[in-house]
């Protein structure tokens, strides 16, 4: 592939649709934390609970997930196994990998702090079906999906 030679996009709209992700990005983050606080979870727990409330998985895949090392993974998921919320088990498919998995107890609790977000809900709230619609369908094709 031949490197890139057109100039970065720098007009004002392009600078100004960046600035506005940015702020959506930071708004998420910090009602995201807030919510795990209410749930005496840090963020970076709540996010681990969050995935793992999908599916089990190997803590590498996590780390892969949240883009940090495995060991920093370790340590979310032992407080998360000693508050109830998270249990190691073996992998049917590969008896020598260890997955986490949530439990019952941290099934609910992921639940209510999804259900506890209402940063992006409420301004969604205000956009018709169509207009989500098209907000999806542009984000997918900017992350290439």
């Amino acid at each position: 592939m031949a490197p890139r030679t057109d100039p970065p996009l720098t007009d004002p709209l392009t600078l100004e649709v960046v600035e506005l992700i940015g702020e959506v990005v930071s708004r998420y983050h910090e009602e995201y934390d807030e919510a795990a606080a209410e749930h005496s979870l840090t963020g970076a727990q709540a996010r681990v609970l969050a995935l793992l409330s999908l599916e089990a998985m190997p803590m590498r895949r996590i780390a892969r997930k949240l883009k940090c090392e495995p060991s920093n993974v370790t340590g979310i998921v032992d407080r998360l196994e000693t508050r109830g919320l998270v249990e190691r088990r073996p992998d049917p498919a590969d008896r020598r990998v260890k997955l986490a998995a949530v439990t019952e107890d941290g099934r609910r609790t992921a639940a209510r702090l999804r259900a506890s977000l209402d940063f992006a809900r409420e301004p969604l709230g205000g956009l018709s079906y169509d207009e989500r619609t098209a907000l999806r369908d542009l984000l997918k094709r900017m992350l290439g999906n």
